[in-house]
């Protein structure tokens, strides 16, 4: 399925290529220009009271690769009101044993520890791990107990992520990565916004809007 993973896309080059260009303080978003109102609400998984805030990824992807240093400090800054997690795209089949890697790290309470590493073996090591013996070989190295890596991912929980995965992805109307949804409501990306760092204040503004109730 050739959906337009936008790390490979001239816009979004130009988009990672702006990170330093930010939206004029106080900008009004445009509808249609700066995000897209979703026709059907997606499903969120947030507490009541809370906006869920969503980044699509790929492990492959280097603009991704770029993006993550910048969201990561973001992510820590989000206001106690905004729940923020990240969902690997899939594109086709292919993409699934890296789906399958974040979800098996969730499952292992390790995201935190080795999900910079995956993209710096990806990009900086030029491995691929898109494949399951890669992945276990590479983890392995790494001092994982493979052991529990391999049950987590093969087992059922795993599994059942994924596929939750590509319906959240298909609800968005995911068009590449990186990219954003918001209170299962708006959607944005690079070449909408202008750059990642205008697609932050983007977010930023539509979770003040989801938490008016606008």
């Amino acid at each position: 399925m050739q959906r337009r993973a936008f790390s490979l896309t001239a816009a979004s080059a130009l988009a990672v290529s702006t990170l330093g260009l930010g939206l004029p303080a106080h900008a009004q978003l445009r509808e249609g220009k700066d995000y897209r109102k979703l026709d059907k609400p997606a499903p969120t998984d947030a507490p009541a009271g809370k906006v869920e805030v969503i980044e699509f990824f790929w492990y492959s992807c280097g603009h991704c690769n770029s993006f993550e240093p910048r969201f990561a400090t973001w992510k820590q800054s989000a206001p106690a009101s905004v729940v923020v997690r990240r969902v690997p795209v899939a594109f086709n089949a292919s993409f699934v044993p890296q789906q399958k890697i974040y979800y098996t790290l969730e499952g292992l309470g390790k995201v935190d520890e080795f999900h910079a590493k995956v993209f710096r073996a990806i990009h900086v090591d030029r491995l691929k791990l898109n494949k399951d013996d890669d992945i276990f070989e590479w983890f392995g190295k790494q001092g994982m107990d493979m052991a529990k890596f391999k049950e987590m991912y093969n087992s059922f929980t795993v599994s059942n992520q994924v596929r939750k995965a590509t319906q959240i992805q298909d609800a968005y109307g995911v068009e590449g990565v990186p990219s954003m949804g918001v209170a299962g409501r708006y959607y944005t990306d690079g070449t909408m916004a202008g750059s990642m760092q205008n697609v932050l204040q983007v977010v930023d503004q539509l979770a003040a809007q989801a938490r008016k109730g606008a």
